[in-house]
């Protein structure tokens, strides 16, 4: 199925979100609610994220915030060698843009050992962001004869200049880094503004995320919504190595 592009815009959200501004310690913004394209889109423009804990529908803004600084995007020497190996090896990985959303959404969440925020409800939603032009994915495949199987892959919505990243899976080694860094590269080549990766953690900080107080990133947040979507058709053909210097 081909992925629209301008994204198709649903009516207007039937809920209002508090601003994060207003939160003081607070990370929690909101609990209840569905996840209709209208209320997610809300809520990742007001820069709140879902986080369900069973049937139970939080609707966070962390502080601080974990973003990838695009600006000064840089791979290691070290993870510039693992990608290179990776793609050029005897059993080469391939890398596609929007070719197996839903398996790449579905192995996020059945490989997480500490268990999963995917719930059904919310893994409906963000296909029909998909559908609608708004949810992508970058898949990485093991490439063997005739075959290839899904590897690895990352998600997540583009909003304008903001591509906010959900999750990522890996079924064999280096697969997540190297869709970390084919989606890092196609949104630098695009112009993007905001690469939103939540909540800091270890791995992410490896990877060259840093952490930004809410406030500055609701201000980030602002800019990069004032931008044009990117156009993920087009982003498919972008050359990863030379879009991140590496």
């Amino acid at each position: 199925m081909a992925v629209p592009f301008p994204p198709l815009e649903p009516p207007p959200a039937r809920v209002e979100f508090p601003s994060p501004r207003d939160l003081g310690d607070e990370d929690v913004a909101a609990v209840g609610g569905d996840f209709s394209p209208s209320t997610l889109l809300l809520a990742y423009r007001s820069g709140i994220f879902p986080w369900p804990n069973g049937r139970l529908v939080g609707w966070f803004s962390p502080d601080p915030r974990a973003i990838f600084p695009l600006e000064r995007a840089h791979f290691s020497r070290s993870l510039v060698r693992t990608l290179r190996r990776r793609v050029l090896g005897r059993r080469p990985f391939v890398v596609t843009v929007d070719a197996a959303f839903q398996e790449v959404m579905r192995l996020s969440a059945e490989t997480r050992p500490e268990g999963t925020w995917i719930t059904p409800p919310l893994f409906r939603g963000y296909v029909k962001l998909h559908e609608m032009g708004w949810a992508h994915s970058v898949e990485v495949w093991l490439e063997g004869g005739e075959s290839r199987e899904l590897v690895g892959g990352i998600y997540g919505l583009s909003i304008g200049g903001l591509f906010a990243g959900e999750s990522m899976f890996h079924l064999c080694t280096d697969a997540s880094k190297v869709a970390f860094a084919h989606l890092v590269a196609r949104l630098t080549a695009a112009g993007a503004e905001l690469f939103d990766v939540q909540v800091p953690n270890e791995h992410l900080t490896s990877l060259g995320c840093v952490s930004l107080p809410r406030d500055a990133y609701l201000d980030r947040l602002a800019n990069a919504l004032d931008k044009p979507s990117c156009d993920w058709g087009a982003l498919a053909d972008v050359d990863p190595w030379r879009a991140s210097g590496a």
